[in-house]
């Protein structure tokens, strides 16, 4: 389903969504009151979720940057990309490499409502609504089939939506199906939120599913083992996304809402839960 395409839609307004609510902590403004009382009820257990959604996006920007510029990767498939903002992939990508193609996938139908406008009239990038637990669906999309040659290298990201993988839906399958696809050369992009505290771990898994939300809290070695095996991690490997590459010099995020300036910085509690990642290569 391209981007453009005028197709009846189903938003959820009774429960919150991941896309409604990174987008929030990003300074979207195209959030429901669901979203902002799931949010403004679980800040305090966990402040650090704030740094988290935001830690996350820069390093978008910084793996997106790697991969077209020192990779040469000239296709994207961007898995539960979330809502447009600054800096999508589609526009990192081309600062290096012109011609890039993305095709953008997400459940959340609101996110192709907004597309619609951001992605008029451009060939190259569309955004389909579809289940990213359904790999062979997903790649047998016409604008899949499209845009994505599987006889050049590709780069699959997966950012900050392995914590909505819960092991009953295969997260190795998930992540395994199209990079065992692709050609060497080929690159996995990686994070989800981790927590070394079993207890804190639980309590968000509880929440979050009480809400509406598909949701499990790993550690780093749960995630490690999810990932599939063969690939070459880039350096710095994987860790916290605030370490892989800093660049003070990148594009800034837009401003924090003010509803959640209180939260900002919450990680410096040092209570281990962070955004955890990098990127792997399939030699």
């Amino acid at each position: 389903m391209a981007a453009n395409e005028d197709v009846p839609v189903d938003i959820p307004y009774d429960v919150p969504t991941p896309a409604r609510i990174y987008g929030w902590a990003l300074g979207s403004k195209d959030n429901y009151e669901v979203d902002r009382r799931f949010m403004l009820k679980n800040l305090p257990e966990f402040p650090e979720m704030i740094d988290v959604a935001r830690q996350n996006r820069l390093f978008l920007y910084r793996a997106v940057r790697y991969l077209a510029r020192e990779a040469g990767i000239r296709q994207f498939l961007d898995m539960g990309c979330g809502l447009p903002t600054d800096d999508n992939v589609h526009q990192v990508a081309r600062r290096f490499v012109p011609d890039a193609r993305v095709v953008y996938v997400d459940i959340d139908p609101i996110v192709l409502v907004h597309a619609r406008a951001l992605l008029a009239g451009d060939g190259s990038t569309v955004v389909i609504t579809a289940d990213m637990r359904d790999q062979e669906a997903l790649l047998a999309h016409p604008d899949v089939e499209r845009l994505i040659d599987f006889d050049e290298p590709l780069a699959v990201l997966f950012l900050s939506v392995g914590h909505h993988l819960i092991d009953a839906d295969d997260p190795r399958g998930v992540l395994r199906t199209v990079i065992e696809r692709a050609v060497p050369g080929s690159h996995l992009a990686f994070t989800q939120i981790v927590c070394s505290d079993r207890e804190r771990a639980t309590d968000m898994d509880s929440r979050s599913t009480a809400a509406g939300l598909r949701w499990q809290t790993r550690d780093r070695a749960e995630v490690d083992a999810l990932l599939p095996a063969g690939l070459e991690p880039v350096e710095p490997g994987l860790v916290d996304v605030g370490d892989w590459r800093p660049d003070p010099d990148q594009p800034p995020l837009a401003p924090i809402p003010a509803e959640l300036a209180a939260y900002a910085d919450g990680s410096r509690l040092g209570r281990d839960l962070n955004e955890y990642g990098g990127i792997l290569r399939k030699p």
